[in-house]
């Protein structure tokens, strides 16, 4: 039995190590630049632990970006306002919409690679990122304004992060500057008198 744990241990280090590793290199290069054998030497593993942990380099994208929305999850669920539990629900978004930017511009190119997992666009089981975010949003902006359809401005709020210029944006690292106009689009969604509705 201690073997054991000592093996799980070592494989809950060794996936520490290759995603901080992942991450060190995506602050200096692309995701298609990056090699399993990068990210192996690296993280101090051997190449086929790498594969073994995440199947490919996608897989290993992956499991980044969702280790990074988990850490907001946990934040979301169980941490102070306005980001947890407690605040306004204006508050609450406006806080999950900032923190949502920080993920995303926290690896230049992530999100590019990843565009299934952060997208509307593709089948529920391939895109766990956005779906949760979204559902968060569309939950906040119900909680302020029943009234509004809140899934589809849910959709509308997170659609830019993926889109061109916004990727540019975050490559030269204006998250505030993108953070400011979420904001804006998010403020003119609750206090609005609701044009365009019949």
């Amino acid at each position: 039995m201690p073997e054991q744990r000592r093996e799980r241990a070592d494989a809950v280090r060794n996936r520490r190590a290759i995603l901080a590793a992942t991450e060190h290199l995506l602050t200096r290069h692309r995701p298609n630049e990056i090699t399993i054998e990068q990210v192996a030497l690296a993280a101090g593993v051997g190449k086929g632990t790498v594969f073994h942990r995440f199947g490919s380099r996608m897989g290993l994208m992956l499991a980044l970006m969702q280790e990074r929305a988990k850490t907001l999850t946990e934040a979301v669920d169980t941490g102070p306002p306005p980001l947890g539990p407690g605040a306004p629900p204006r508050d609450r978004l406006l806080a999950f919409l900032s923190a949502v930017v920080d993920v995303v511009g926290r690896n230049k190119g992530l999100l590019a690679a990843l565009g299934q997992a952060v997208s509307p666009r593709s089948p529920g089981e391939h895109r766990p990122v956005y779906a949760a975010w979204h559902q968060h949003i569309s939950s906040l902006i119900t909680a302020h304004r029943p009234d509004l359809d809140a899934p589809l401005l849910a959709d509308l709020l997170l659609a830019g992060l993926h889109a061109e210029p916004i990727l540019d944006l975050f490559g030269r690292r204006e998250t505030a500057r993108v953070k400011d106009a979420l904001h804006v689009l998010a403020d003119g969604i609750l206090t609005g008198n609701g044009a365009g509705t019949t």
